[in-house]
């Protein structure tokens, strides 16, 4: 099966915007559906509200195929296939929060149906959400409209670049024939398309999540027990590296992994576990190791500084990471709020990030510009690898800083050229120059 469709995405953020323009790029008529004016307003102005490397660009140049809009009906009529990209943030119990999903199915019956509609889960949701889906789809009189499960695997930052040649597309079906429509989409990318169950589909979005969460962690704790017995974490990443059953990537230790996937995917498998009767003991693991790797940031600034109250602390890098702007459990967030409730001023910068950080970091003192951010400061943390900030003259933010610590929460800077910039230089399970 090959040829245009007609697309229909609800829900217009970092997976849906990046999904429709994607498509638009291949040629298919995209209609992007959301319940913000002002997000609809900026895209249909050729205007990016999110920041994504190179999705402005592709916006404007597919801009005759993708346009966006807050009615439903109007996106359904112009549609005959429709993702349903959508947040599924965790409740306070772990579990993930359909209630947005739902609400879809709702709108979907208040409007009048659907025709000969296929409806695709891109967020991500617990296995056996599209078994009860499905049920409700039914009980709705909407028993003609297909349904499938074809999770996203984007990385912010490279997300265009992950949709345009993924290294893998899954399509979970009820009826092999939706199932066909959806894996058309995909065809011009080459991709091998491994088509299975709905329930399938979904674990394998939360199986791959979890387990690179896990290799975060597991370095992460590599990395502390390196410092204890005076082994270098970098050059042990890379010897493990080197051997193909184990691969190089997320074997960067740090302060810990955050944004809008990992911490809410391992926290719902692992919810979906209990609530199935089973202890998932490594994913417990995991989320604790996560957590007390970003406590160990605030031990290090302690052992040179002694009691932060009243200490100048500057973070660069508040995004959760590099080519994005998505503040969702940032690990600056999470290293403020203890430095905070310490007693230190914080400071924080990002390249692009601070309008978002404005909305999460009310007590810290924001800036624009890296130098006046470190100026008088006691203590700096890399917190977020930014190509801009690695540039920095070290030796200057050096000389502007009213201390000398400096906490390389990224492994990202070289420690000797640090130590002889005059900095106390403190990496994450790193052997530091003498």
């Amino acid at each position: 099966m090959s040829g245009l469709s007609r697309i229909g995405v609800i829900g217009a953020g970092y997976v849906g915007l990046v999904t429709g323009a994607c498509l638009a790029s291949l040629g298919h008529s995209v209609t992007l559906r959301d319940i913000d004016p002002e997000k609809v307003r900026m895209i249909e102005a050729g205007e990016p509200p999110i920041h994504e490397d190179g999705l402005a660009q592709l916006m404007a140049e597919h801009r005759e195929r993708l346009t966006a809009t807050l009615d439903l009906a109007q996106m359904l009529a112009a549609s005959e296939i429709v993702f349903i990209a959508v947040d599924t943030p965790p409740t306070h119990s772990g579990d993930a929060d359909l209630s947005r999903v739902m609400t879809v199915l709702d709108e979907i019956e208040a409007v009048g149906g659907t025709g000969d509609h296929v409806l695709v889960m891109k967020s991500t949701v617990p296995v056996g959400t599209g078994e009860r889906v499905r049920m409700e789809m039914d009980k709705r009189g909407l028993a003609h409209v297909g349904y499938c499960s074809n999770p996203e695997f984007l990385k912010e930052g490279v997300a265009i670049a992950d949709f345009l040649d993924p290294d893998r597309v899954v399509v979970g079906d009820f009826r092999p024939g939706d199932g066909d429509r959806v894996a058309a989409l995909y065809e011009p990318l080459g991709a091998p398309v491994l088509r299975t169950s709905v329930p399938t589909a979904e674990m394998i979005k939360y199986a791959s999540n979890a387990f690179l969460a896990t290799k975060i962690s597991f370095i992460n704790e590599i990395a502390n027990v390196c410092e204890e017995v005076g082994a270098d974490v970098t050059e042990v990443a890379q010897g493990m590296g080197l051997d193909p059953r184990i691969g190089p990537q997320f074997l960067s230790a740090g302060v810990g992994f955050g944004g809008s996937c990992f911490p809410k995917d391992v926290s719902a498998l692992k919810q979906l576990a209990g609530n199935s009767g089973y202890h998932f003991q490594l994913l417990t693991s995991v989320i604790e190791v996560n957590e007390l790797q970003k406590r160990r940031v605030i031990g290090k600034l302690r052992r040179h500084l002694g009691p932060l109250e009243g200490r100048v602390v500057a973070l660069l890098g508040l995004a959760f990471k590099p080519g994005t702007d998505d503040m969702r459990e940032a690990s600056s967030a999470v290293l403020a709020g203890r430095l905070l409730a310490e007693g230190a001023t914080v400071r924080g910068y990002d390249p692009v990030a601070i309008e978002a950080a404005r909305a999460r970091l009310h007590a810290v003192d924001l800036y624009e510009d890296a130098e006046a951010c470190v100026r008088g400061a006691d203590a700096v943390v890399l917190v977020t690898e930014w190509p801009e900030i690695l540039a920095l003259d070290w030796a200057r933010v050096r000389s502007l800083m009213r201390g000398d610590v400096l906490v390389d929460g990224r492994n990202a800077l070289d420690p000797a050229t640090m130590v002889a910039a005059g900095f106390a230089y403190e990496g994450i399970g790193r052997v530091i120059p003498s």
